[in-house]
């Protein structure tokens, strides 16, 4: 899941995305709502969590432009403890939730993952293709009853493809979302991740669920 994080505190930006990304996200950060907000129009992003008080256009502005725009993309405002005037306006505004400061990256991370679960319109815990599970709260992979093992990066990349099963992503899609890069086409590290994900998902399998969709990119079988 890939996230935005607009805050003009270098401390607490690099708290957040240190935390988040051990959490599994994929994190970009900025420090100014001008910037937050031309990202946030233009990325491809899963959620933003947004701080009010910004230098220059602040948060309340961001996320009015971006609503008055109909952008949708899901929004958790950080606030101060004592300002609930601003906490109010911004749930007026369209914000999803909120969070006072200080937090614990703990309850960002379930806020998140919640937030774009129900905005994704799944509302589930579990995302599952044939007899291949990941259970989202205790980031767990099985095929059937066997736990699979993944590594930070594989558990991002199976997500990613477990969320719209039978679609296809492309290399540079996948390379955005999940190496929070964009695609170098001089590079085979997509090939790499998803054939070392392959081993482990379909290894040994009769079903084969990770598809190459060839000159494409790569999906899971949405008929599974």
């Amino acid at each position: 899941m890939r996230v935005l994080v607009v805050e003009d505190q270098e401390k607490i930006a690099e708290f957040t995305r240190k935390g988040l990304e051990e959490h599994g996200f994929t994190v970009d950060c900025c420090g100014d709502g001008e910037t937050g907000y031309e990202r946030a129009s233009k990325g491809s992003y899963d959620a933003m969590v947004l701080d009010i008080m910004l230098p220059g256009r602040d948060g309340l502005s961001v996320l009015r432009g971006l609503r008055e725009k109909h952008n949708t993309l899901p929004v958790i405002l950080l606030t101060a403890r004592s300002e609930l005037n601003e906490r109010v306006e911004g749930l007026k505004l369209g914000a999803d939730d909120y969070l006072t400061k200080p937090f614990f990256i703990e309850e960002l991370a379930a806020r998140l993952e919640a937030l774009i679960r129900r905005n994704s319109g799944t509302g589930l815990n579990i995302l599952e293709a044939g007899d291949l599970s990941l259970d989202l709260v205790n980031r767990i992979a099985r095929r059937g009853d066997e736990e699979i093992e993944l590594t930070a990066r594989e558990y991002s990349l199976l997500e990613y493809l477990l969320r719209s099963p039978g679609r296809t992503f492309t290399r540079s899609q996948i390379s955005e979302h999940v190496w929070n890069t964009h695609f170098d086409t001089g590079t085979n590290m997509v090939e790499v991740a998803i054939t070392r994900l392959r081993k482990k998902v379909d290894g040994g399998q009769d079903e084969k669920l990770i598809e190459t969709v060839r000159g494409v990119g790569y999906r899971i079988r949405g008929e599974a």
